[in-house]
């Protein structure tokens, strides 16, 4: 391969991991305009963030097929072979999180500004602080193709876990007490569960990331601590 082609193949595979971070920025934008929308009952701000779920979806096609082209074009081995399967799986993962959040803002509008006490979205707000904490440095490891950094990510997941348990007993116990917030903390259940998987897509991004540097796979033996169905 001459070194024009290799210029040429490294200049592809940068703006490649330019659109896969774009694409994340996006994403985390979506969630974080949808949980806004869902504590201050911003119907407007929900409706935005689902139309906006559109290009979200637009570039991970976008990126899909520039990476199909780049293996049939390129034949990738080693470590480029790495880089393009571990950013197809990533915007996947960021596909997955618009979805999220476009869920979460769709439970807005079914609540439609009948949230009686904004302590109940409190759990839910700061919950999503810590998802979003992960998946921007997770982003941040696969833009500096940092593996002790994706590690990190890994290991916090368990938080997210236990915070999610928490609300869910919360919650459940707001029900039990007054039957009338039964259907808002319904919703609320159904999105702090979307946010729960935030920190998972963000687990499942660490994992490209520590694979794509290094070659080896994160041990796959984290434990998950959601205990929502002891709790019930």
């Amino acid at each position: 391969m001459s070194e024009h082609t290799v210029s040429a193949y490294d200049e592809e595979l940068t703006e490649m991991a330019g659109k896969v971070a774009e694409m994340g920025g996006l994403a985390e934008r979506a969630f974080a305009d949808a949980v806004s929308a869902l504590v201050s009952q911003d119907l407007e701000l929900a409706k935005r963030t689902i139309s906006e779920d559109e290009r979200l979806d637009t570039l991970h096609q976008e990126i899909e097929e520039k990476l199909i082209e780049m293996i049939v074009r390129r034949q990738p081995m080693g470590q480029d072979l790495r880089e393009i399967t571990a950013a197809t799986r990533i915007a996947n993962d960021l596909e997955r999180v618009g979805d999220l959040a476009k869920n979460v803002a769709k439970r807005v509008i079914a609540i439609d500004s009948d949230l009686q006490s904004k302590k109940l979205a409190i759990g839910v707000e700061h919950m999503t602080e810590l998802a979003l904490s992960q998946l921007k440095q997770v982003l941040d490891a696969y833009t500096r193709k940092d593996a002790e950094a994706a590690r990190r990510v890994q290991e916090a997941d368990a938080e997210v876990d236990a915070i999610y348990t928490s609300l869910f007993r919360e919650l459940l116990t707001y029900m039990m007490e007054d039957p009338r917030v039964i259907t808002q903390c319904v919703h609320l259940l159904f999105c702090a569960k979307n946010i729960e998987r935030i920190g998972d897509h963000a687990t499942n991004i660490a994992e490209n990331v520590f694979y794509m540097v290094t070659g080896d796979r994160l041990p796959e033996d984290r434990v998950k601590l959601d205990e929502t169905t002891s709790a019930v």
